[in-house]
């Protein structure tokens, strides 16, 4: 019997990791198709950093997300489901399912603003280059993907402390949205 479900098991995950990749594979061919679309084709600075800082801000949200859901506990939200507060179930299938909606929110979602972020650094930096009219981009490209690149990962790890001290409160508030979109 014990067989049978660690077979189920496995076989549940190759599922879960081939749905993975290839929704992973597809939202990120068509957010940087997007974000480069936008970026080449707006040449406004302005609007680039915007893009840009909405980007890395997304990726940081969903990786504070997949860090609470994680660091979060279960008993409060037995409490709150039996005094049938809304988004305590919600809550509570978020928590059960800690290591696929983590998984989807750091790794899938915040992987790819990662990447997109660096992408849609690479094109300002080519277009602040073309501004100043330097013909070599090697410096201007460098300095701006090592910025973006450091700032993404000083506030992913500035949040993710704020993600385990109040875990039950970003469950509750996520339980809370995802209730109202579900009913």
């Amino acid at each position: 019997m014990e067989k049978k479900i660690k077979k189920k098991e496995k076989t549940g995950q190759k599922g879960w990791l081939l749905i993975i990749f290839t929704v992973t594979f597809a939202l990120s061919a068509v957010f940087n198709m997007l974000s480069t679309e936008l970026v080449e084709n707006v040449n406004n600075l302005v609007l680039s950093f915007i893009l840009l800082i909405l980007v890395i801000s997304v990726g940081i949200m969903f990786d504070l997300i997949g860090t609470a859901v994680t660091a979060a506990d279960e008993v409060p939200f037995h409490a709150m489901a039996s005094d049938k507060k809304k988004g305590a179930k919600e809550s509570l299938l978020l928590i059960k399912n800690a290591d696929r909606v983590a998984n989807v929110c750091a790794d899938v979602i915040g992987d790819i603003c990662g990447v997109l972020s660096g992408a849609i650094a690479a094109l300002i930096a080519g277009n602040i280059a073309k501004m100043l009219g330097q013909k070599d981009i090697t410096v201007t490209t460098l300095l701006v993907t090592a910025t973006v690149t450091a700032l993404t990962v000083w506030s992913k790890g500035l949040f993710k402390q704020v993600a385990i001290k109040n875990s039950t409160s970003i469950i509750r508030i996520l339980g809370r949205i995802i209730a109202v979109f579900s009913r």
